[in-house]
């Protein structure tokens, strides 16, 4: 019988990673420059692994193999197959990300027999005076864009936000977008590792060599229209089930709790997934249950119907499923 699953962190180096994934939660790195933790992930190679009862050491797309539909829903499991749709991580940005942007499904398909890369970020936590780029700051042509990029200063387009622990992007294909330094997000994301670079500060990895750059790709893919609205405003209420973004890739919920509640899920035909974002819960099902820390995930086959969420004390997390 399936039951809510946890899965080993997969730890990423990065040249703008850290320190604070191990500090805020605990990850078991050695490293530090370690920049993501792809906590449930079917992406390649990057398979994560179950942690927790008698399926401990099956990795997702195995489960998916043998469960389907009682897993990950019978929509979804027709869709994708053996894929896993989604793709959950922790990112500490101890420097600047590069601006970068994603192509969408038909792009993604078309130049690189994959999907495309829509996303979401929930900040974990934000240093004073932390930004993130969202968008052009301004309506822009593309032939203002490229002459600021042949400049090196695309930056001048585009719009900075300050963040604080809390605030919610959606970030669809198309739209540019970086993390700034000093940031900690939750990315909720389709499963592809599609990135088009446009600027990196000109940093040099070990080897002296800068990072590629993608300029003539991402032309055909960029929005260049300006984002009145970067941030995704929502009423933050307790012991409700408040929703963050509702797309064609997820939808994902925030319950913010200090008593237990109860959610049913018998209408809905996929997996549900919660991060704890602060906190500590437990989740109660078939008489057992599974323990979730902060900066955990934790997979919700989709044949279960109900569960009962008891926080530890007051709590915060993020419900994602596919629509």
């Amino acid at each position: 019988m399936l039951y809510p699953l946890k899965f080993e962190p997969i730890l990423k180096d990065k040249i703008w990673g850290g320190t604070k994934l191990q500090k805020l939660f605990n990850k078991p790195a050695k490293s530090e420059r370690i920049g993501e933790s792809w906590e449930l992930s079917g992406y390649k190679e990057d398979k994560s692994v179950v942690t927790n009862g008698f399926l401990a050491g099956n990795d997702i797309e195995e489960l998916i193999e043998v469960y389907m539909g009682e897993l990950v829903g019978d929509e979804v499991f027709d869709k994708f197959g053996l894929s896993f749709p989604l793709l959950f991580k922790l990112i500490d940005a101890n420097d600047d990300l590069s601006i970068q942007v994603h192509p969408n499904d038909e792009v993604g398909a078309e130049r690189h027999d994959a999907c495309g890369k829509t996303e979401m970020w929930y900040v974990l936590d934000a240093e004073p005076g932390a930004e993130l780029i969202i968008g052009f700051s301004k309506d822009t042509s593309r032939e203002e864009y490229i002459e600021a990029v042949e400049k090196g200063k695309v930056e001048n387009l585009l719009q900075k936000v300050s963040v604080k622990k809390g605030d919610v992007f959606f970030i669809p294909a198309g739209l540019v977008h970086s993390i700034g330094k000093g940031v900690v997000v939750a990315e909720i994301q389709q499963t592809s590792d599609l990135t088009y670079r446009i600027y990196d500060y000109k940093r040099t990895d070990e080897h002296g060599k800068e990072r590629e750059l993608h300029i003539e790709q991402a032309l055909d893919v960029i929005n260049f229209n300006a984002i009145k609205e970067p941030k995704t405003q929502y009423k933050d209420e307790l012991n409700k089930v408040v929703k963050l973004v509702e797309s064609d890739y997820f939808i994902t919920n925030i319950i913010r709790f200090n008593q237990e509640i109860i959610r049913s899920y018998a209408s809905l035909d996929s997996f549900v997934v919660y991060i704890c974002a602060e906190g500590s819960f437990c989740i109660e099902y078939d008489g057992e249950t599974t323990a979730v820390a902060k900066g955990e995930t934790a997979l919700i086959p989709a044949i279960i119907d109900q569960v009962k969420l008891i926080p530890a004390k007051e709590s915060t997390i993020l419900e994602v499923y596919v629509p």
